[in-house]
Parts: structure tokens; C-alpha cells; sequence
């Protein structure tokens, strides 16, 4: 456990645990141990799609940021973690697991926040190399170099490649990705430096079918998408792929202007694009293009019956903006203005290319068209403006032993969102936001070693996805697939916590927590009947209030070994009945879906500075799939193991080791999480007694057991 002071509950994994790790696991996948952290890792390797809560908070509800900048999609929010940094360059993971820092650059992070940092160029010459490979043909190579000081420059540079690739480890299928970071520093002062920090990648999946629970309860792991084609088989493996590409970069600048006063500018950009590729079938004849009926695909007239294709979503994004943080120390008074400006950009729609009769397809045809008209569900575009101005003021009393912190925040976004397809009811949007953000905090340190705070602060989450606001369509009925719910406002978050910490030979940090939701969005998921493209829905779900307790307990090494456990209690509640569509469901009351009530991790390290290893065991109780709380999935214990050693050294300048990593050593067959949520699992009356239709929740499966042996070296 890393000491931490901050008046808000806190914990982080560092360098020396994240290099115990297997090199290919993701960023939220390290932090999964820690208090309150729900993980839900499908695979030894992921390229993009994440499930991961806090608190009852689901990703899309938190804020992630990597040195300094938002790295989750501009508008669905889901984290692009594992595209942005390779595991080799990562310094730390913090996550905040009740409060929002005023000055981060997130709009979607209603109570919690992960923070990542990249290492920094090294002052001499030199690199870091490894080579991994484990069961389901598991591979990773990365190789970094460093520059060391060029000449009397204060110029530092480094730069890593990596490539990582393995089979889908349930189902035909395989995935791969490239990646490159870069990192260049310059030195200003002591206290002074610039840093211009780079990452691209670029990667290929093959995607992972999610199953209800009856069709887990079924097929078990051997659910997914089909390794062979049949005619009319939308399921084919080789058509359900994912391609992202991203490529980041930001100048990170901090400025020691005068001994009272420090300036921090950061502007950044990040480019995104796909697609997303599924199977679909269409008509030949008689389709819709949104609400336009056409009679015949273009080159198919006077035929009939559905035709198989490949539906290729093409989209991209880009997102720019910059950070600017004014600071004049005083005294006791410590005082910040900051500034964060936003641009974003995404546009996305469909192509559908036919299938041959063995399930293949090229880009060199032509798309299918009906009377001109790209055969689409929709044709979106979205920017968003945001401006954000705040306030921090901190007062130190007695001598430093008492932390006194108030601050206001003030985010003016603005949407357009346009749907181009014929008829589409809306079909342009255009909200515009106004979030005030105040917050207070305090700390009072008993003792050097002793240290309670308490705060109550509030943050906000606008609305995620353009299908927040436009309509999306099936091919084969001018009836909307997904419906807006109506003018949603921002999601709004009021959270207060108390706290205590004690730093020596065993380091406690615990927390009672209580926090209110209004305008409460469940972001689901969900597959459009007859093919297997994932639209996205959004819940209006009201209100919902949780309250709980969380700790963690660590140990400084004693003979080499060290010990960790944390744990968590939430109780969760609905705060309204939720309305259905047809009718309210009464859901006043009922438990917060993706919100276990007890959660823990206990951890074992042991490192002599030849041998080390580290054990992890994690727990997650049971958790509810639908807002009426008539399906779940049921909890589950799994464990991971590293061991390693350190290598005798070649010609003193090459310092090898070699390290085993178990995951889920009991090779536990479990749902890990809910990709779609659901309002009722079965068909009821609502209270007005109109029939509510049943919803099928979908599922992540979590990952299977995975052995991988790592050989690195630093030279």
C-alpha cells in the first residue's frame, strides 16, 4: 500500500506489483484487488470492450484519465485502457473510489476515477526487452529503448514496440495487437519540465459471443459464435471481428513561474476509428432504410427471400482539447483557477456486403444500395463542446495537522446529433448542459502516522451515446430498434465519505461511504433480433441511493513476505418505479443491479531480490442482472499466482529474470459480469396492469485458466 494523504478514499498499485503481472493483462484488470474494484475480465489479452464497477458505478460511469487526459470514448465511455499503454511503461494505478478531482478532464464520471502514469525516460542510455508465451498460443514481444541525456540537452527520450496475439480461449477466433509508446522530456529546472507523450495501436478481434443465462446454463464455455458457415448463419466467426485503431498524443507542461506561483498547460488529441463488423440478414425486397420502404435491392430485382451479409459498421472519432491549471501558493493558502476545453467528433453507419455461399465477402464489391441509398440502420454524426471553469482554494492550519479544502467547478457542454436516414423521428438533437460541481473536503492528522478526513462532494455524468437522443433502425421494419428515452438530463452524483488511515509497520485505510444518483442512465446492450450486431440502449432508471463501507490492510515486507487484504460492503437502492415503456415496474426499493453486496481480495507478496512471487484471491458475491432483481449471477472466488526469479547477470550491463504467471488458478468455468441489462426477467403486469414484456440479460464470462512464461531483461 502506497501512503496516502489525499481527503478522499484512495488506493493505487505501483511499478513494482504491476511488473509481477502477466504482461498482456489489462490496466483494469491490475487493479482489480483493490477495495471496491469490480474487474470483468473475458480474456489473458483484451483490445478494447471492458466491463469494470466501483461502488455499484459501471465504467461508464467513471472517469479514466492517463497522464492527465480522458481515455475513455467520447461518448459511450467505455475505457480505451488497454489502448493506450503497454503494461511494461505503466508507473501506477490509482483509483478514487468516491470522488472526482475538479480539475480532471472527465464529464462522465459521476463518483469514481483511475488515473494511470507512464514511466519516464531514464537518465542513461538503455532498454527493457521481453518475450512471453502461454497456453491458448498466448504471445507477447516488447522491446524499449532510452536515450539517456542527449549531450548537456536535459533531453530525454524513450520509445517501445510491442506486438501481443493469442486464440480466443472459448470458440474459433483469434486476436491481435500492435502498439507503440514514446515519451520525450525535456528539463526546464529542476522543478520544471516538458513532456511530450505518444501511443498508437492498432489491433484485430475476433469477438466474443455473450450468452444469457439460459444459454450459459446450457452450453457453458463453449458458447459462442460458430467455427464453420452454413447457409443463413449470421453467427460465423469469421464475420463477428473488431479492428481499432487509436493514436493519442499530448504535451504535458509544468512550470515553476515564480516560488509562489506554477502554471500546468496540457493540450491533447486522440483519433479513433474501426469498424465493427457483425452478421445480419436483410431483405432483398420490401426492406426499410430507416422509415422509406424500398422494393428491391439495387441489381436484385424481381427476387425475394433474405439475403446473409456481413453488416460493416464503419465509425471513427477524435477528441482535442486542453488543460490549464494556475496555482499561487501563500502561506497556509494554497489556491488553484483551472480550464478545460473539449472538441469531439464521431460519425458511424452500416454497410452490408453479401455473403458467398462459403461465408465470404470482400471489400472490392460493392456495398448494397436500394434506389441510391446506403442500406443502413442509421447514419449518425455527434460533436460536443465543453467548457469548464473551477476554483480550489486549500487552507493549512496547526501547524500542517489540519487541511481545510473548498472548491466549484462549472461545465457548459453542448450537443448536436443528427440521424440521417429517412424519416428518423428525431432526427437531429441538440441538448445543451450546464453541470455546477461544488465540493468540500478536510483532513486532520491525529498523528504522523494518523489521519482522518471526511468530504461531500458532487460530479456529474451527461448522457452516454448518441442513442441517448436519435432513434437507430432495422432493415426489416420501419419501427425503431432502440427508442431515446425522452430529454435526459445529466446524471448528477452528491457523495459524502469518512475516513481513517494509519501508516507503519501495518498501514489501515477504511471508509463509510454514502452517495445519491439522480437521473440515473444505465448504459445496456443488446443484439438485434436475427443477426448478431450489439445496438446500444439507454435506461431511464430514476434515482438511486448506496451507502457501504470499504478497507484495505497492508504490511511492510517481514522476512521478505508482505500481506494485503481489502474488502467491501455496499447496500444499494432504487430509488423510484421505473418506467417500462408499456407501464411502471415497481422497482422502488429493489438493489442496483451490477452492485454485489460484499467484495474482497486478500494478497501474498514475497521478494528476496533474487525470488519473488505474488498470490491474489478475489471475491465477488452474487449480483443482480435486472432492475426488478429476478435474475442474477451467482458469486465466484478465483486466484492468481506469480512466481520468478532473478537471473544472474551478463557482462554486468544485462540483468535477465524469468517469471511464471497462473491466472485463475482453479480454472473456475463463471459469469463475470453483465454486458446487457434488463428491467424484468420475466413477463409481468406493471402497476397499472398493462403486460411488461420479458428481457433477456446478457452476460461477460470471465477467463478461463491461462499459463504464461515471461523472459526479460534490462540492459
Amino acid at each position: 500500500m502506497a501512503r496516502q494523504t489525499a481527503p478522499v478514499a484512495v488506493s493505487a498499485v505501483g511499478r513494482a506489483y504491476i511488473e509481477k503481472q502477466a504482461p498482456t493483462l489489462s490496466p483494469t484488470a491490475l487493479i482489480a484487488s483493490l477495495p471496491g474494484v469490480q474487474a470483468g475480465n473475458e480474456g489473458p489479452i483484451n483490445t478494447e470492450y471492458e466491463t469494470f464497477h466501483v461502488r455499484g458505478l459501471d465504467q461508464s460511469q467513471i472517469g479514466f484519465v492517463f497522464e492527465g487526459v480522458p481515455v475513455s470514448d467520447i461518448f459511450s465511455y467505455v475505457p480505451w485502457t488497454s489502448s493506450m499503454v503497454d503494461n511494461e511503461n505503466l508507473e501506477s494505478i490509482s483509483v478514487t473510489q468516491g470522488s472526482v478531482d475538479l480539475t480532471a478532464p472527465v464529464y462522465n464520471a459521476d463518483g469514481a476515477m483511475v488515473s494511470m502514469r507512464e514511466i519516464r525516460p531514464s537518465d542513461h542510455f538503455g532498454g527493457f526487452v521481453d518475450f512471453a508465451g502461454g497456453t491458448h498460443s498466448l504471445q507477447k514481444q516488447f522491446i524499449r529503448l532510452n536515450t539517456g541525456e542527449i549531450g548537456q540537452s536535459d533531453v530525454r527520450a524513450f520509445a517501445s514496440f510491442s506486438h501481443s496475439a493469442a486464440n480466443l480461449w472459448r470458440g474459433p477466433g483469434d486476436l491481435e495487437r500492435w502498439h507503440v509508446d514514446a515519451n520525450l522530456e525535456k528539463r526546464w529546472t529542476n522543478i520544471s519540465s516538458s513532456d511530450i507523450v505518444f501511443g498508437y495501436t492498432r489491433s484485430h478481434q475476433n469477438i466474443y459471443r455473450y450468452p444469457t443465462l439460459a444459454q450459459w446454463n446450457a452450453n457453458g464455455t463453449s458458447f459462442n459464435y460458430d467455427g464453420s458457415y452454413q447457409s443463413g448463419d449470421t453467427n460465423y466467426y469469421r464475420i463477428n471481428e473488431r479492428f481499432t485503431n487509436v493514436v493519442f498524443g499530448a504535451v504535458h507542461n509544468d512550470f515553476r513561474l515564480t516560488d509562489q506561483l506554477s502554471l500546468h498547460v496540457e493540450p491533447y488529441t486522440t483519433f479513433q476509428n474501426g469498424p465493427n463488423n457483425y452478421g445480419a440478414t436483410i431483405p432483398v425486397a420490401g426492406g426499410y432504410i430507416g422509415t422509406s420502404r424500398y422494393a428491391y435491392l439495387d441489381g436484385y430485382q424481381g427476387r425475394s427471400g433474405m439475403l446473409t451479409v456481413e453488416s460493416v459498421h464503419p465509425w471513427q472519432q477524435n477528441t482535442s482539447g486542453v488543460t490549464v491549471d494556475l496555482d499561487w501558493k501563500a502561506g497556509a493558502n494554497d489556491l488553484s483557477l483551472f480550464y478545460w476545453y473539449s472538441y469531439g467528433d464521431h460519425s458511424e453507419y452500416q454497410d452490408q456486403y453479401p455473403l458467398s455461399p462459403g461465408g465470404n465477402w470482400s471489400y472490392a464489391e460493392n456495398y448494397l444500395t436500394a434506389n441510391g441509398l446506403r442500406v443502413t440502420g442509421y447514419q449518425e454524426h455527434t460533436i460536443q463542446q465543453l467548457n469548464a471553469v473551477g476554483i480550489d482554494d486549500k487552507l493549512t492550519l496547526l501547524g500542517g495537522k489540519l487541511v481545510l479544502d473548498a472548491g466549484f467547478k462549472a461545465s457548459m457542454a453542448s450537443r448536436v446529433a443528427t440521424q440521417d436516414v429517412p424519416g428518423a423521428a428525431p432526427y437531429r438533437a441538440a441538448p445543451n448542459y450546464f453541470e455546477p460541481t461544488p465540493q468540500v473536503l478536510a483532513t486532520y492528522h491525529i498523528t504522523d502516522a494518523d489521519q482522518v478526513y471526511l468530504n461531500a462532494t458532487t460530479s456529474y455524468r451527461l448522457p452516454a451515446n448518441w442513442s441517448a437522443y436519435l432513434p437507430q433502425y432495422p432493415i426489416t421494419s420501419a419501427t425503431p430498434s432502440s427508442v431515446p428515452p425522452g430529454s435526459l438530463a445529466a446524471e448528477y452524483f452528491i457523495g459524502q465519505e469518512l475516513g481513517f488511515r494509519h501508516n507503519g509497520p501495518l498501514n489501515v485505510s477504511a471508509a463509510w461511504f454514502h452517495y445519491n444518483l439522480t437521473n440515473h442512465q444505465i448504459s445496456s446492450s443488446s443484439y438485434l433480433p436475427g443477426t448478431s450486431v450489439l445496438i446500444s440502449t439507454q435506461i431511464a432508471a430514476g434515482g438511486e441511493e448506496a451507502w457501504g463501507f470499504q478497507g484495505e490492510i497492508g504490511t511492510r515486507p517481514w522476512h521478505h513476505i508482505s500481506a494485503y487484504a481489502s474488502g467491501q460492503y455496499l447496500n444499494t437502492r432504487i430509488g423510484n418505479n421505473v418506467n417500462a415503456g408499456t407501464d411502471y415496474l415497481p422497482t422502488k426499493g429493489k438493489q442496483e443491479p451490477g452492485a454485489p453486496t460484499f467484495s474482497g481480495a486478500i494478497g501474498l507478496t514475497y521478494d528476496d531480490g533474487t525470488y519473488f512471487g505474488n498470490f491474489n484471491f478475489r471475491y465477488q458475491d452474487a449480483q443482480y442482472s435486472t432492475l426488478m432483481n429476478d435474475q442474477s449471477i451467482p458469486s465466484y472466488a478465483t486466484a492468481d499466482l506469480s512466481l520468478g526469479r532473478i537471473l544472474p547477470s551478463f557482462h554486468s550491463s544485462v540483468h535477465p529474470k524469468i517469471m511464471l504467471n497462473l491466472i485463475n488458478l482453479g480454472g473456475v468455468n463463471y459469469l463475470s459480469s453483465i454486458s446487457g441489462f434488463g428491467l424484468t426477467a420475466v413477463t409481468r403486469k406493471g402497476l397499472f396492469g398493462n403486460v411488461v414484456k420479458a428481457s433477456a440479460p446478457s452476460y461477460v464470462v470471465g477467463s478461463a485458466f491461462t499459463a504464461m512464461v515471461t523472459l526479460a531483461a534490462d540492459f
